[in-house]
């Protein structure tokens, strides 16, 4: 499952951290806020290192839809009533500035990434919705319209239209972006010491420690495991499904995105909170909905995305914790990476160069309020105690009952267990207890991986970590 982006980019490899180092910021994640973060503090005469786990782009950013855009769903609305306009306008700010600092770099920089300047859209079934969406977007100073027809085959009451947006490919960009950075993969960081981090082959000691890695490992201080849950969404790219002009994305969760990247149209939806995957298969119904939509289409690659959401759905941007005022925090973007992304960037320069910066306050980690409670309980309530390692034995009979190629939870004699059978026979058990913070994991038959529905670490069918904020498998010693 390899999106289209991974598909028509490879970047070069870079070396492992050999020995220690020193540096004034180290930021922990190869992704695209750790590239944006790393270039922004570097263009401002910051010396900065940036240390990634496996390889760059090879997290979120290779498996997003690769929009820029303010236009972050329905959300104009309801966010001036839940937070008041002066806190809306902000963050409108915040993701409007980023979309024209995309277009500044790309621009000055010569980037070739198929960027282009697009319209984005969000359409619904409720043409008062979308009318009422469309005079709020304005009041915070968004050049928002309703159009009444779309070019969508999907039936609604138009949608609400920001224009000057943009769509690009994100490991193009990445890769020139990267290309001037002091970038250092293969190495995971495992273990921080105030002003030092740990990877297995060496360390680097820094002024600042930026946490940039999508979902920050660290429990304590900070308790963001507490305060997010995480989220799932499946893509395909259509050949022969026509050309499309502008992004979409409809209101509800069961409604379907559309973008064009040349040739190829990308379908998405079926989004999900990670460990609660239904029956019945997320690429099932997309295929489902291709095929009525855009039939004798051909499907050229498929491929899903995982994101963070907080509780009051703003990024986490700033100081990590009031205890550890050197480190700071890049997490929480929802389902709008790209742009949260580059918001991140800027905010952390201008707190490391000493600027203030009117929108910091917004995404400001240390914020709570009253509406995050019924959410953050909520998140809390599937954990479960019990981290000891254990085997239990499987029985022949029932692991005959199990069809190949599927997976489940089954009771044994001594506990839960997870099972897994390929196609060949073979059987592959886990323990089904995620090693971050104790919750039990579910399958995820889509993916044939374990998935975490407290916090959203994720593992294959062998066991193996694929994404944390877990920092070690579930197979057996």
């Amino acid at each position: 499952m390899e999106s289209i982006w991974s598909k028509t980019c490879d970047i070069r490899k870079r070396e492992p951290l050999r020995g220690d180092s020193e540096a004034d910021a180290v930021v922990i994640g190869g992704g695209m806020a750790g590239i944006l973060t790393a270039y922004q503090l570097e263009k401002a005469g910051i010396e900065t290192v940036v240390l990634e786990a496996e390889r760059i782009g090879g997290g979120q950013t290779k498996n997003t839809t690769a929009k820029i855009t303010s236009q972050h769903g329905m959300f104009c609305k309801t966010f001036i009533e839940k937070k008041g306009k002066e806190t809306a306008l902000k963050y409108v700010q915040s993701n409007q500035k980023a979309v024209e600092e995309y277009k500044r770099i790309i621009q000055g920089e010569k980037i070739d990434c198929d960027f282009e300047e697009m319209d984005s859209y969000v359409y619904s079934q409720d043409a008062d919705k979308l009318k009422e969406e469309a005079e709020a977007a304005c009041e915070l100073g968004i050049s928002a319209v309703y159009e009444k027809e779309i070019e969508i085959p999907v039936s609604c009451a138009g949608a609400v239209r920001f224009a000057h947006q943009a769509q690009f490919h994100p490991l193009k960009f990445i890769e020139a972006v990267a290309d001037s950075l002091t970038v250092y993969e293969d190495s995971p960081v495992k273990e921080i010491e105030e002003h030092t981090v740990k990877t297995p082959c060496g360390t680097v000691q820094a002024g600042k420690i930026i946490f940039a890695a999508h979902f920050p490992f660290i429990n304590f201080p900070g308790m963001y495991f507490a305060r997010m849950h995480q989220e799932r969404s499946y893509v395909l790219a259509l050949e022969g499904a026509g050309t499309l002009n502008g992004m979409y994305i409809g209101d509800g969760e069961s409604a379907l995105s559309f973008r064009q990247y040349g040739r190829y149209l990308l379908l998405g939806g079926q989004g999900h909170r990670t460990g609660k995957n239904k029956e019945g298969g997320r690429y099932a119904a997309l295929c489902g909905a291709a095929e009525t939509l855009y039939p004798g289409s051909k499907e050229i690659a498929r491929w899903s995305a995982q994101d963070c959401v907080t509780a009051d759905e703003i990024p986490f941007i700033g100081t990590y914790a009031k205890e550890r005022p050197a480190w700071i925090v890049a997490t929480g973007f929802r389902k709008w990476g790209m742009s949260s992304s580059m918001s991140a960037a800027m905010l952390i320069r201008d707190m490391l160069c000493g600027n203030d910066n009117p929108h910091a306050e917004v995404f400001a980690p240390a914020r709570f309020s009253a509406e995050e409670i019924p959410q953050i309980m909520k998140d809390s309530g599937t954990a479960v105690k019990g981290l000891t390692k254990r085997f239990f034995h499987i029985p022949g009979e029932m692991a005959g009952q199990l069809e190949p190629g599927h997976g489940a939870v089954v009771e044994t004699a001594e506990g839960k267990a997870g099972v897994y059978k390929t196609e060949e026979g073979r059987i592959f058990q886990v323990d089904i207890v995620c090693p971050h913070l104790g919750c039990e994991l579910a399958w995820n038959s889509d993916e044939r991986t374990w998935d975490c529905p407290c916090h959203g670490s994720r593992f294959d069918y062998e066991g193996n970590l694929l994404e944390g904020p877990a920092q070690e498998g579930i197979h057996y010693e």
